[in-house]
Formats: structure tokens, sequence, C-alpha cells
């Protein structure tokens, strides 16, 4: 079972937003290729153990001292608790005394290395809390395409063709837990931190970014309003107007968290709709209104946006 569910990383997602708003660089049109691709093994990984009769926390940012640690996925049983770190890599790699690199030569961050890191950060933050569980700590590359030379096996290492047979000894561990288990998860989750300070995006301003309505299967910005559809002119998607609307509010609120959501800025952002008191009528539907008149913006009271 899920304890914590994986969710698409806020970076991923305003870099997605940004690549149909923006002209992003090569670099950062590489940064967000990797990030899909590695949100796309670890989804991969979840359906392969969404049956475990166990618990489950994904998407774990914790902190022990001054040293922040990110965890893929942690798989706690009665006896011992795994440390999973996802890695969707494609093409032939080399790794030898602790050098990982492309076969072609070039040197990449050794993923063994920030795993164990990972591994004796989580161990010295349990012991904080009285917990003393064995934790083994595997690399898991989940793509088929991937090979690895490397001068003899390395126990930690879990390469495609050895990903069935881990799975199936996960789903044959001792899976009965104890109210400690089922407290130290929900220790995990309250523990993890929503902001982390080391994410890296490309800088953008309300101004520079294109205004309009795109469609929310392909993002084309060749949408046709009618009175109550959104249609694709590029792939013929149709969404509610009320929807794509509330769409892209979540849009403004993802890429400027401190702003104020007020008619003015939703219709200028859509730009397609009118009348413009059609967006407040919308809007009204979902939010509360504060204030009167000229500084009059719209709250969502269900997570306490001011």
């Amino acid at each position: 079972m899920f304890k914590k569910a994986r969710s698409i990383p806020t970076e991923l997602v305003i870099l997605r937003i940004l690549d149909y708003r923006t002209d992003l660089s090569e670099k950062e049109k590489q940064q967000l290729s990797k990030k899909e691709k590695g949100y796309e093994g670890e989804l991969k990984f979840d359906t392969l153990i969404n049956q475990l009769d166990t618990l489950v926390i994904n998407d774990l940012l914790l902190e022990v001292g001054d040293t922040l640690f990110q965890i893929d996925t942690l798989i706690i049983f009665y006896g011992r608790i795994y440390l999973i770190d996802v890695k969707n890599f494609a093409g032939e790699y080399c790794y030898d005394t602790g050098m990982f690199k492309t076969i072609t030569g070039s040197e990449m961050k050794d993923p063994l290395l920030q795993l164990n890191r990972c591994h004796s950060s989580l161990r010295q933050l349990l012991q904080k809390y009285g917990y003393n569980l064995p934790i083994e700590a595997y690399l898991v590359f989940i793509n088929p395409d991937f090979t690895l030379f490397q001068p003899s096996q390395h126990p930690q290492i879990i390469l495609p063709t050895q990903v069935n047979s881990f799975i199936k000894k996960l789903y044959k561990m001792p899976s009965k837990l104890s109210d400690k288990h089922l407290k130290l998860a929900d220790l995990l989750v309250s523990l993890h931190k929503t902001e982390n300070p080391y994410v890296r995006l490309p800088k953008y301003n309300y101004d520079t970014l294109k205004k309009g309505m795109t469609c929310g299967s392909c993002h084309s910005f060749d949408v046709a309003v009618s009175r109550s559809k959104l249609t694709c002119g590029d792939c013929g998607c149709e969404e509610r107007v009320e929807s794509a609307v509330f769409r892209h509010v979540d849009e403004l609120r993802i890429l400027f968290p401190d702003i104020k959501i007020t008619t003015n800025l939703v219709y200028e952002w859509c730009k397609v709709i009118n009348p413009k008191k059609k967006i407040r009528k919308i809007l009204l539907k979902k939010f509360a209104l504060h204030g009167h008149g000229k500084y009059s913006y719209f709250v969502d009271d269900s997570d306490d946006l001011v």
C-alpha cells in the first residue's frame, strides 16, 4: 500500500509549462528531458510494486543535521527497510572503482555513491527517533535499453535483466507489520519537506511569458472557445471552458505562488474568453472573493491561499 503516493515534481510541472510559454535554452530542454525520463522510470517501478502488501513511501525529502536527502521509494517490511533509487538511463555505461561514465568516456555523478550517502543519512535519522531496522539500499536501472559494463556484479545494482527477479523477491518478503512500523511510516511522512532549496529553474517573469489558453492535451495555442467548450485545432481535444479556466489558474499559482488571483489577471492570462464577467462568474464557483472593487482577489480557502 502506498502510504505516500508519487506526485509530479513541481520542478517538472514548471518546466512543462515554460516549454510552451517561452523559449527554453538547449540546456533547459535537456533538464526537462532528464526530469521527464526520471519521472517516467519512477512511475514504471511503481506499477511493478503496486500490489505489495506492505508500506511504500514515495518522494521523500528529509533532513538530518544540516543534510537534505531525497528518497525515490522506501519500502517498510517486517524485518527491514528497502531504500530504492530508480534510474531510467538508456545507452551503454561503464562502472569501475567508483567511476560512472558513458561508453564514450563522459564522466557522471556516481549514482551508487549518492545512494550510499542517502542510506547513511536515513540510518542516522531513524536512530535519532529510536528505530534500528536494518536498511538495504538498491540502485534499480529500469530501462531495458540500458547496458552497464563492470568488472564484477555489484550487489546493490539491479540491472534491467534482474528487475523481474528483484520484484519477485520483494513480493516474497514478510509483510506482517506492527504499530511500530505504522508509526515509523507516519513519522517519515510528517518529516517530509515540501520545498527543495536545491531545485534550479530557468529565470522567468510574468511579462515575458506567452499569454493565451492552451490545449490540455497537446498544449497548442490553436484553440477555439464556444459558449461551453474549448476545442483544439491541432489534436481535436475538447474540454469544458470552466475546467480549462481552472487549469490555467493552476498554472498561474504554480508559476507565481505569491500572485493574487484577480479577474483581470486571469482574463489577461487566458486572452480568448469574453466577456470578462464570464471569467469572474467561473472563478466564483471555486474561489472565495476577498476585498472590494479593484482591490478584490480570489482565494482558495481549502488550501489557505492568501
